[in-house]
């Protein structure tokens, strides 16, 4: 009889073992897959955000294309919260590998965490490129792209980014037009074949389409040096 409740008792005692190692695996795969689930869902709210600074960009250039609308995020996942370590005798041999897979796990989302950080910093700074830009276009008032766009069709001669900048800046102070976003603004008019971009050394020169050719290269190095 007493031989039947040892072997009865070690018994229960390794199964005991077992569920606690188990118990322990589990709860490390739901912290895992709980800050998976908490970086993919931020990265979706990046993407959500680019989208909607992309679209408003799109509508400040003027650019005609159809709706296109963002993918509606999912329902937070409910995650079950990680429940207290049952007491175990043994078991333990298992733990270094339960903790190399949640040592693993923290170190991806640490990244995807840090790469989702710096494309939002990214479209932050493209965001706050297109102030003028979107005011403009709630007001009613004539865009960037039509007063760059017209103010190249009334010069005889090429102008540079910040001599489009300065002389838009003096024409219309309350928009606060900065060089960068009349460069970019510009490029654009290029790309789409309202503007023509030449190069003199190392200057950059924009012209109306149906401007007369760049001047020289001697007319060049007659122009300021800050205007290169």
């Amino acid at each position: 009889m007493s031989e039947t409740t040892t072997a009865t008792s070690e018994l229960t005692s390794q199964y005991a073992a077992q569920v606690a190692g188990d118990l322990e695996r589990n709860v490390k795969e739901q912290e895992r897959v709980s800050a998976e689930i908490a970086a993919l869902q931020e990265q979706l709210a990046t993407l959500q955000h680019d989208h909607a600074v992309l679209v408003t960009m799109q509508n400040a250039l003027g650019i005609p294309t159809g709706p296109v609308e963002p993918v509606a995020a999912p329902e937070s996942a409910t995650v079950p919260a990680p429940r207290k370590k049952s007491p175990a005798g043994s078991g333990t041999g298992r733990q270094p590998q339960a903790k190399k897979k949640a040592a693993a796990g923290q170190t991806r989302t640490t990244g995807r965490k840090t790469a989702g950080k710096k494309a939002a910093d990214k479209k932050t700074e493209a965001t706050k490129a297109e102030p003028a830009k979107t005011e403009a276009t709630k007001t009613g008032q004539p865009t960037l792209v039509e007063l760059v766009r017209a103010h190249l069709s009334e010069q005889s001669e090429p102008r540079s980014a910040a001599e489009v900048a300065d002389a838009l800046g003096e024409a219309h102070p309350e928009r606060g037009i900065k060089a960068t976003v009349v460069r970019s603004t510009l490029e654009g008019l290029v790309a789409k074949k309202q503007a023509q971009r030449t190069k003199q050394g190392t200057a950059v020169f924009y012209t109306a389409p149906d401007a007369a050719e760049p001047t020289t290269a001697n007319e060049a190095e007659d122009r300021p040096e800050q205007d290169r």
